[in-house]
């Protein structure tokens, strides 16, 4: 709201230096980027979505599953691990010179183009998982109807396939842009500016918080406008999928064509997670066989499990609440309350962070004065000063995460049990707590893992709002890279992609067992 509120109270002399100076460039390049990230994903994901359903060939059972992995990477990981490999002085521009002459010269990667592939590469799947979705439901019956009246089945595929999965398409690309929207380590580490970077720079740089509260007010009608197009999607994909007319039949592939179909998945997964994990890989091996890793990556590592785990236990309790409040009295004011409490995923880290330290600030410095004379000495900023503020930013990031997962496994209980529990005397709280939780254990445990590994790689909120001295694996990560110390960033890059592995292994998993039984 802080945020909302200078958009429609702006500062006019703010706007126009804003307007001479950067602001033209940075809406044009941010929404170029959203642009570029869209058609790319939409283009990757859908293909090797309609491949994997459509088709077999050699490994497509594995590579099915494999293609969801590059989610657990972010994309300030994949960025300048393909920095520290394809810059001048790395490996394989050094291996091309000694190979084929000194005249040899790779594009370069600190570009429009080089931001827009890399966030194409780990955003993908959003689209992938989608649209194989909707086009597992949409079954064969309308893929052979339409070859049935003379097309083919790539004819058939754009003609009658596609425009039924619109909805879920349009959905997954939204997704995506807002990731691309939200995105600060990626557009830092290759110099492209861009709204979410401009808020950090003006913020810390330049010191001018009213003009980085304007930014993010342009970056927050952006964020606003991707969340209206997904809604929307999202309504009209129910009707889609709802009609399901039996599986979809794959093709046996053969021959040449069975081996491109591999390769193509083959190239997207290794260029998007194996080529990157391996280059990390081999950095903190060589890191660490050296006894260089750095005396603070204990700490760091400390220090970022227990923000992770604050977080995700207070979004977990607080989205129970909400869950079980909605089910026990599903009216319109509780269900607004939950709806306005998972908007905060749709907003990018820096709006957040604004947003949220703004009203702690004049918080603090109201309530700083009384507490001292209370306490007889002075305690300092008590919100923004500690690890509070930058908790309560995690927490409206992130608790759609959690309420989405706790409100899916509280809607699968029967309400005859509610029912029985009241009959029997037992009050809700004791509901809850004997029966609800038992039985939703998993969900939100799964909950409580994907709220943990978002806050690991969250880094725009954790940049702007960390009190003095505070430092995540994250911040080091960017710190590192900023300086172009790509082997000594790689230990702490890793320990943030194996968390992320956790939750992406355990959707492989669950998906596994949906299609087992």
């Amino acid at each position: 709201m802080a945020v909302l509120s200078s958009l429609l109270t702006p500062a006019g002399e703010v706007w126009a230096h804003l307007w001479r100076t950067q602001l033209p460039e940075l809406i044009g390049n941010t929404a170029l980027l959203l642009l570029a990230v869209g058609a790319g994903t939409l283009v990757v994901g859908t293909g090797l979505a309609w491949l994997v359903v459509s088709y077999r060939f050699p490994g497509a059972g594995i590579l099915e599953g494999a293609l969801i992995v590059p989610l657990a990477i972010p994309a300030y990981v994949v960025g300048f691990a393909f920095l520290g490999m394809l810059e001048f002085s790395g490996p394989v521009q050094t291996a091309l010179r000694a190979w084929l002459g000194e005249w040899v010269r790779l594009p370069e990667l600190r570009s429009f183009g080089g931001v827009a592939l890399m966030m194409t590469l780990v955003f993908y799947p959003y689209v992938y998982l989608l649209a194989r979705a909707a086009f597992r439901e949409q079954g064969t019956a309308t893929l052979e109807t339409a070859r049935s009246l003379g097309r083919s089945r790539l004819r058939a595929f754009l003609e009658v396939t596609l425009p039924m999965a619109r909805p879920s398409l349009a959905a997954g690309v939204s997704l995506a842009m807002m990731e691309a929207l939200a995105d600060f380590g990626t557009v830092a580490t290759f110099g492209y500016r861009t709204l979410t970077e401009a808020i950090y720079r003006v913020w810390y740089g330049m010191f001018d918080r009213p003009a980085a509260t304007q930014l993010a007010s342009i970056l927050l009608l952006f964020a606003l406008t991707l969340l209206v197009l997904e809604r929307a999607s999202r309504g009209r994909a129910r009707f889609t999928q709802a009609q399901r007319r039996g599986e979809m039949i794959p093709v046996t592939l053969t021959g040449w064509r069975a081996g491109a179909a591999t390769a193509v998945c083959l190239a997207v997964l290794g260029l998007a997670f194996l080529l990157p994990v391996g280059q990390l890989a081999l950095w903190a091996t060589r890191t660490i066989a050296a006894g260089q890793v750095a005396p603070t990556f204990g700490r760091l590592l400390a220090t970022t499990l227990w923000l992770a785990g604050a977080a995700s236990i207070a979004a977990g309790l607080l989205a129970v609440v909400l869950a079980y409040a909605g089910r026990l009295e599903p009216a319109r004011p509780i269900r607004f309350a939950a709806q306005f409490a998972s908007m905060g995923y749709a907003l990018p880290g820096a709006v957040i962070a604004v947003g949220v330290l703004l009203p702690l600030s004049w918080l603090d410095h109201a309530v700083a004065p009384l507490v001292d004379r209370l306490t007889g000495r002075p305690t300092g900023l008590l919100l923004t000063g500690s690890a509070a503020g930058l908790l309560f930013a995690y927490l409206v990031r992130f608790l759609a995460v959690s309420l989405q997962t706790v409100e899916a496994s509280l809607g699968k209980i029967p309400a005859s049990l509610d029912d029985a529990a009241r009959s029997l005397g037992a009050a809700a709280g004791a509901t809850l707590r004997r029966i609800h939780l038992p039985l939703m254990r998993g969900g939100l445990v799964t909950a409580l893992i994907l709220v943990f590994v978002e806050t690991m790689k969250e880094m725009p909120a954790t940049l702007l709002l960390r009190p003095f001295g505070l430092n995540t694996l994250a911040i080091d990560v960017w710190e590192r890279t900023s300086e172009a110390m790509w082997q000594e960033a790689a230990v702490p890059a890793l320990a943030i992609v194996v968390a992320g592995l956790v939750p992406v292994l355990l959707t492989l998993r669950l998906s596994g067992r949906r299609r087992g039984s």
